[in-house]
């Protein structure tokens, strides 16, 4: 038996590691630069008093916990947040049941389903902008075609994009948005389902919603988790559609529009204030952490299950 020095069985080992570390080296910088370095900016920003002054030469005084007293007491910020949790609920329920809804459909084989599967896909690709727009002239409260077609049916005109309705308008709007995301992600959990699963149990006699609700839903239940926490995450921090309909006006401000007129004196909030925008810009990134850690959560007991 050939026998190697030691020297020499180590020497590919160590150049493994370093290879390993030359390819996670980028990765690493990329996110120290552009996640770590802001994220600890933001809070530093949340504990200072930043003004536009003292935001381009440096010395804003130190507040400690000061800001986030004042933002946390006042009732603009407990009305922004039922106002966000109504838009994130409202949202994901919708845009999660209609996806899976459109899952199930086209994992049927018809003809011209890959032709419709790819129409629903046209929401996903528009630039926000563009979807914003074309929705805030659909609910135009005088010649949108919403309250046209809610006409037809003996309906007085709505105020979608003003304040008692914004919300809902742009709840909306998101849904639509929203819903071949949950499609496309669906659809791929549906295509790797045992199709003889089905055809057992459509032997045994199992119905069509025997055969969803016992086989389809708890194969899903991973990429349901999945698509839940994505959707939650992308929701929370939506500003672009909520800003080109109403500017976060009346009830569709959410925590993150707020933090942009703050940070950027745009719509009523015309006074640049960075230090309360980071405060709540702190809380969404709690609100995340909090909602992935319950999906890590629910990650491990499903693991355990299967």
């Amino acid at each position: 038996m050939i026998s190697f020095p030691s020297s020499i069985t180590r020497r590919p080992r160590r150049f493994t590691r370093l290879a390993a570390w030359g390819f996670a080296l980028p990765l690493c910088i990329y996110l120290l630069l552009f996640y770590v370095a802001p994220l600890l900016q933001n809070i530093s920003m949340s504990l200072h008093r930043y003004t536009r002054r003292t935001f381009v030469t440096g010395g804003a005084p130190f507040a400690g916990l000061d800001i986030y007293k004042e933002v946390l007491s006042s009732n603009e910020f407990w009305t922004t947040l039922l106002h966000t949790l109504i838009f994130v609920v409202a949202s994901i329920a919708v845009q999660y049941t209609l996806g899976l809804a459109l899952a199930v459909f086209f994992n049927q084989s018809f003809h011209l389903s890959s032709f419709l599967r790819g129409i629903f896909l046209v929401p996903w690709l528009l630039p926000p902008m563009v979807s914003g727009t074309v929705w805030q002239w659909m609910m135009d409260a005088d010649n949108g075609i919403v309250n046209k077609f809610l006409g037809l049916f003996g309906v007085d005109p709505i105020w979608w994009l003003q304040a008692d309705h914004s919300l809902w308008s742009v709840i909306i709007a998101n849904i639509w948005l929203g819903i071949p995301f949950n499609l496309v992600i669906l659809y791929a959990g549906l295509q790797n389902i045992n199709g003889d699963l089905y055809e057992a149990a459509a032997i045994d006699g199992a119905n069509a919603w025997q055969r969803f609700w016992k086989i389809t839903f708890p194969l899903l239940r991973p990429v349901t988790l999945i698509t839940l926490m994505l959707g939650f995450v992308y929701t929370l921090k939506t500003v672009d559609i909520i800003w080109i309909m109403t500017q976060g006006t009346g009830t569709s401000q959410t925590l993150a529009t707020w933090a942009y007129a703050l940070a950027f004196a745009k719509g009523s909030n015309m006074t640049i204030k960075y230090s309360e925008a980071s405060v709540i810009g702190t809380v969404l990134i709690l609100v995340a952490l909090i909602f992935a850690f319950i999906y890590l959560w629910a990650q491990k007991k499903e693991d355990e299950l299967s």
